[in-house]
């Protein structure tokens, strides 16, 4: 037995202990935190259904291929390796859309390629953007996102120039 398995257990018994101490009805506390969150999770589930749809009408329509052929010339140019540009399209919103198609980069270029280094970068640097904003901002009930949106996507477009920089200056090509 490792102290791992222990964790689960003794914060179990350390809330029940905590309660007991404080008289605290754990039992109530814990049902109206549950029942607080079946309620968020009613209120946040058609923005989420709503985005998955798309997604997938998304991916498969062909227009990610399309985008992707179709900025094929442009990744070349700033260097920028071009098997890449879908998983980029993806990622802003679908992490395992995203990581799916890390998978077949990975597979066909190698991991410790260009493309397989600049891939796992951009999975560990950018955010699924449009996932992200759906939950949280339909949680709190905001209708109008303002800057959100396009001061996320600045910021995934930053990880993508940066990722393809610092693996160029790492792998020196």
């Amino acid at each position: 037995m490792q102290i791992t398995d222990l964790i689960i257990p003794v914060l179990f018994a350390g809330i029940l202990i905590c309660g007991f101490v404080r008289k605290v009805d754990v039992f109530s506390v814990f049902c109206s935190g549950a029942s607080e969150g079946l309620k968020t999770t009613a209120e946040i589930l058609p923005a989420l259904i709503l985005l998955l749809i798309s997604v997938g009408m998304f991916q498969a329509s062909g227009a990610v291929e399309l985008l992707t052929e179709l900025l094929a010339p442009v990744c070349n140019a700033v260097g920028f390796p071009p098997e890449c540009m879908q998983m980029a399209l993806l990622r802003p919103f679908s992490g395992s859309g995203a990581i799916a198609v890390y998978d077949g980069i990975a597979s066909e270029c190698g991991v410790d390629s260009f493309a397989g280094r600049v891939a796992a970068v951009l999975l560990g640097s950018s955010e699924t953007t449009f996932y992200t904003v759906a939950v949280y901002f339909s949680a709190i009930k905001i209708r109008k996102t303002r800057y959100a949106i396009p001061a996320a996507l600045t910021a995934d477009c930053t990880a993508w120039l940066v990722c393809g920089l610092a693996v160029s200056l790492i792998l020196g090509t």
